[in-house]
């Protein structure tokens, strides 16, 4: 599915592998102790090799990690792509303990480093949906409507924002969400 924003921006779900798809940055869905795990940290690691850990560990050296809803910028190592964007996702409670916001700040201080880091393609994965439990239509929600936002904001530097998707259903669920929140307020005129 391919959604177009104004000044030809584009946000595009794809199924696939993070690791694989060429961008300017690539966010990994981090925890805050930055020191790698599963699911989609341990596939950035993997395949962007050790000198994505060597920054991360002069970064907990200095700032002793990254709090929840926050993100932090390394080099890409391996991977297609200049940059890694670790953004430490909440793990999911019950969604009244700041969980959302949180979430959606995720997103934010990811597209907010892209700017900053002069990237105009990024790649996403859906944040907190894996171990950290975040119900997928809560978060495919909370990250489709961030990401919109910033797209049809005028000082959005980035062109090009994918969320790659781990498998169909997951790709299912965001598209649905995508087709009823964000292309049917586009279409009634929102901004």
């Amino acid at each position: 599915m391919e959604i177009d924003f104004p000044h030809g921006r584009k946000l595009r779900l794809v199924v696939g592998d993070i690791t694989r798809i060429r961008v300017d940055a690539i966010v990994n869905a981090a925890n805050s102790g930055l020191r790698g795990g599963g699911g989609v940290d341990g596939a950035v690691h993997r395949a962007g090799g050790p000198a994505i850990m060597r920054e991360l560990d002069g970064i907990r050296k200095s700032a002793g990690g990254c709090p929840t809803g926050s993100t932090v910028a390394t080099g890409a190592g391996s991977l297609p792509a200049q940059f890694v964007f670790h953004a430490v996702g909440p793990v999911y409670r019950d969604g009244r303990h700041g969980e959302p916001e949180q979430l959606a700040n995720c997103y934010r201080t990811c597209l907010d480093l892209a700017g900053r880091h002069g990237v105009r393609t990024i790649s996403f994965p859906a944040i907190s949906t894996g171990v950290y439990g975040y119900p997928m239509e809560e978060a495919a929600g909370i990250a489709l409507e961030t990401i919109a936002l910033r797209l049809r904001s005028a000082d959005c530097p980035v062109q090009d924002v994918l969320l790659i998707l781990f498998d169909q259903g997951t790709y299912s669920v965001h598209a649905r969400i995508a087709a009823a929140r964000i292309t049917s307020s586009r279409s009634a005129g929102s901004p």
